[in-house]
């Protein structure tokens, strides 16, 4: 482990209330989060001023410390340890401490966290452990595709695109077996049930006048067939004699909620699905350029107040719909202004030094799509470089949106990756050179429009006084540049 991570978890603990205030400790892609009995005992201007830390996020329950890509987890591991180390293991120490930490999480979660909130964050627990699979699986069909379209390998495509499609055809399963885990079912008896959408021999079932079609309703059908497999497993639990448990839960909860998958879920999340595959392409088709400006100027918004996740569905049913999402290449213009954004207030605020250290450790992770070093550590604690990176966002998708009016529609076979690291992913109705350069071209214009509007509209001598600097910009000639209202 390396020492600067031991350095950084032993700077931490002690701002969050030491050992004895931790409750949980997890990790995201880039943030620490941490359930804190007390979170009154953090020091927020003392964490931030910790080397490394990029910005704090207090959401609901979880207070999250941003690290950044390939930093967080070995702090996390570090952290860990010294609290284990230091209280002789997390669940016995604090064990005099977790009922009130229930009760302070508890009220702290009423008072910040709506239903739709909520709901969002149990969404993106059951979708969001697929991305990596969904990622590895993009990539390799994506060169699949290449090799096919080159004739090249002919001996060895089929092998990748078996490799590559096998997740994608039992993904219903996978998310069955999520769902009943999130909502506290079996998940194998989630899996199960969720396996019955795309069986093959429901072609033999006819619902509404309809026989359906293995794979009807999708990852939607999935997610609703497994939450009610869930409601109806614990339902079972507190009515069958312990005795008939065993046998009769599994039995009735398989029974009911595949009868009820087959005979309606199936029906109903089919027709969902599609409206969303149609919505997508009419969307983009017929106001493709509007739509684009809407969506890349508000996903940054979105992010802050968690509703992005809503949209993980919608990839996931797009991309197993028509085998990739027309909307991420398109959101993914948000993390362009934000890169444009920062790096502007870089160049205007050239006296703070710990700004422009900050910038240069998250610059790379922007690139690759990783936005929340930046956001939190840069754009959102300045106030108007958060606004002027939006409007960066807005022109990117507008860009890649112009396009897809046109007919040429580029697309993504995973969701996660966004930035540079979107490239493997690409796909769409053109080839791999036109896809690249529409893409391209949206990067480029949310980098300058970013850059521009900061540069130009963003940086005031408010917003310098609240970086830290506490100086006017300069002209070339080395006068004070004339003053602008904040």
């Amino acid at each position: 482990m390396p020492t600067d991570s031991h350095a950084t978890a032993a700077a931490l603990l002690p701002l969050v209330g030491g050992p004895a205030n931790i409750l949980s400790v997890a990790h995201c892609m880039t943030r620490l989060r941490l359930a804190l009995a007390d979170p009154s005992r953090a020091d927020e201007e003392a964490l931030r001023a910790v080397p490394g830390v990029l910005g704090l996020v207090v959401d609901g329950g979880s207070y999250q410390v941003v690290l950044g890509p390939g930093i967080v987890g070995p702090v996390t591991v570090a952290f860990e340890e010294l609290v284990d180390a230091t209280v002789g293991g997390r669940p016995t120490a604090a064990e005099g401490l977790a009922a009130l930490g229930a009760d302070l999480k508890g009220e702290r979660q009423r008072r910040n966290a709506t239903p739709v909130k909520t709901a969002l964050r149990r969404l993106a627990a059951v979708f969001v452990p697929l991305i990596p699979a969904l990622i590895g699986c993009g990539i390799l069909a994506g060169l699949n595709g290449l090799l096919v379209n080159a004739g090249l390998l002919t001996s060895l495509t089929p092998a990748l695109a078996a490799v590559a499609s096998g997740f994608m055809a039992l993904i219903a399963v996978f998310v069955g077996v999520n769902t009943a885990k999130e909502f506290g079912g079996t998940p194998v008896l989630g899996g199960a049930v969720a396996a019955i959408v795309v069986y093959p021999g429901v072609a033999k079932v006819t619902a509404f006048g309809v026989t359906l079609a293995p794979g009807q309703g999708g990852v939607l059908g999935a997610l609703a067939a497994a939450l009610l497999a869930a409601y109806v497993e614990k339902w079972c639990r507190g009515r069958v004699p312990a005795a008939l448990d065993v046998l009769l839960t599994p039995t009735l909860t398989v029974l009911v909620a595949g009868l009820a998958t087959l005979y309606g879920l199936m029906w109903a999340a089919g027709a969902v699905s599609t409206a969303i595959g149609t919505a997508a392409d009419r969307l983009l088709s017929t106001t493709g350029a509007f739509a684009g400006l809407v969506l890349g100027g508000l996903f940054l918004p979105l992010v802050m107040l968690g509703l992005h996740q809503a949209l993980i569905p919608i990839h996931t049913t797009l991309i197993e719909q028509q085998g990739h999402t027309v909307l991420l290449p398109i959101l993914a213009m948000a993390g362009a202004g934000q890169v444009g954004a920062a790096l502007a207030v870089y160049v205007r605020l050239r006296h703070d030094t710990s700004l422009r250290t900050t910038i240069r450790s998250a610059l790379p992770a922007g690139l690759l799509g990783v936005g929340e070093p930046l956001i939190y550590g840069v754009s959102l604690p300045l106030g108007r470089p958060f606004l002027t990176a939006c409007v960066g966002g807005a022109a990117g998708g507008a860009f890649v949106g112009f396009f897809a009016m046109l007919g040429d529609q580029v697309g993504a076979t995973a969701i996660g990756p966004s930035g540079w690291a979107l490239f493997p992913l690409l796909a769409g109705n053109r080839g791999w050179s036109a896809l690249l350069a529409i893409y391209a071209g949206g990067l480029l214009t949310g980098y300058a429009v970013g850059f521009a509007t900061t540069y130009v509209f963003g940086v005031t001598d408010r917003v310098m006084v609240a970086a830290g600097s506490g100086r006017p910009a300069q002209d070339p000639s080395g006068s004070p540049a004339p003053s602008r209202s904040g």
